[in-house]
């Protein structure tokens, strides 16, 4: 069912019954992060600039010559991710690249706010997670979306947390209750690694928010979850990771967090996506080049401190804007194979009411701006 995933993507090959070294190293990057996370909209911030995200009055300048001439209108969905949409919303990169457009931030809350929002026509453009973007453009949504960056990989950023601290692998929860919010990525790195181990049917797999996650999880009335920030922090404070989306990745279902947007806006405004994507390139770099720099921005956005922003970056792979054009992304088959997979998996969760034509999920990858920025 899975895709074969992206190369810099792939976790080290190993069973998924991970030694307990293995899941010491997860839980210190975890537990390093947990410092004030818990608090995540009340943290302080070192950099001289408001925490409040819509505020910054800064002037940072356009890494490439900016186009006055650009005078579309983008309504861009974002979510509180830490990763290059985050730095380039914080220093107002499109803004100052493209200084006649109109360019409005819209908060999304999750994936499922996203699919909502297109299909009310009320965004262009936004960051989504893999599985809700191709759960918008499969049956009986089917928006006609395109995948145009790749904002992070996820690996160590969303992983299952159990409570009992003698639970060491995955087969050490057979009979308890697993909790996870249902079509999400996390949903299906789950499913993968119980398949991998022959679990599947031989634990509860139950569908939760995130907050609904933490509030059962106080309660003792389940045994583990698969979540992300900040609900991962809160429980790692009582419990401890045993797998991550990394190693998913490493089974073939790799999960992403994209950037989408509508074919017909994409299609009607190429001299906006061929500076957004310099933009974005800028904030891929900064996260990989100047990570420093990058998690102020990142604090600024998260309302917590750099160091702390700088602690959360080690759950995700940042790819470049050359990794983007290469063969394991846009310029290959990758991207396409890990949405068929995925869309496989929501129609067996019955998500989706039946697969796309393949060629919807062949065609999601847009890159033509990504290969124009990379020449």
């Amino acid at each position: 069912m899975s895709p074969t995933p992206p190369t810099s993507a792939t976790a080290p090959k190993s069973s998924l019954s991970l030694l307990p070294t293995r899941r010491r190293g997860i839980a210190l990057r975890l537990t390093a992060a947990a410092v004030g996370l818990t608090l995540a909209l009340s943290g302080c911030v070192t950099s001289g600039r408001t925490s409040h995200p819509d505020n910054f009055a800064g002037d940072v300048a356009c890494p490439v010559e900016p186009d006055p001439s650009i005078t579309a209108t983008a309504r861009i969905g974002w979510q509180a991710i830490p990763n290059g949409d985050l730095v380039v919303k914080d220093l107002e990169l499109l803004e100052a690249c493209m200084p006649e457009a109109n360019i409005s931030w819209v908060k999304m809350n999750s994936g499922g706010d996203v699919i909502q929002a297109f299909g009310s026509e009320s965004l262009d453009i936004s960051l989504v997670g893999s599985s809700p973007a191709v759960k918008s453009a499969s049956p009986p949504l089917s928006k006609d979306l395109k995948v145009i960056w790749i904002s992070d990989v996820i690996e160590d950023a969303e992983s299952l947390i159990v409570k009992d601290p003698d639970v060491e692998k995955l087969s050490d929860l057979t009979g308890k209750t697993i909790a996870v919010p249902f079509g999400s990525t996390a949903h299906y790195s789950l499913l993968t690694a119980l398949e991998e181990e022959g679990l599947t049917g031989d634990v509860r797999v139950i569908n939760l928010a995130t907050d609904a996650i933490l509030a059962a999880w106080q309660r003792d009335e389940i045994d583990a979850a698969w979540v992300w920030e900040p609900t991962l922090t809160q429980l790692v404070e009582s419990g401890h990771p045993i797998l991550s989306s990394k190693d998913s990745a490493g089974l073939g279902a790799p999960t992403f967090d994209l950037v989408a947007g509508t074919t017909s806006f994409l299609e009607e405004n190429p001299d906006f996506l061929r500076m957004w994507t310099l933009a974005q390139a800028e904030g891929a770099r900064l996260l990989t080049e100047e990570p420093d720099q990058a998690a102020v921005s990142i604090s600024v956005q998260l309302g917590i401190t750099p160091e702390e922003a700088g602690k959360l970056l080690d759950g995700y792979h940042y790819p470049t804007l050359e990794e983007q054009a290469g063969s394991d992304y846009f310029g290959g088959d990758g991207l396409a194979k890990a949405f068929s997979g995925t869309a496989e998996f929501l129609e067996q969760q019955r998500e989706i009411d039946a697969l796309a034509p393949e060629s919807v999920y062949s065609e999601m990858p847009y890159g033509d701006a990504i290969e124009e920025a990379a020449k």
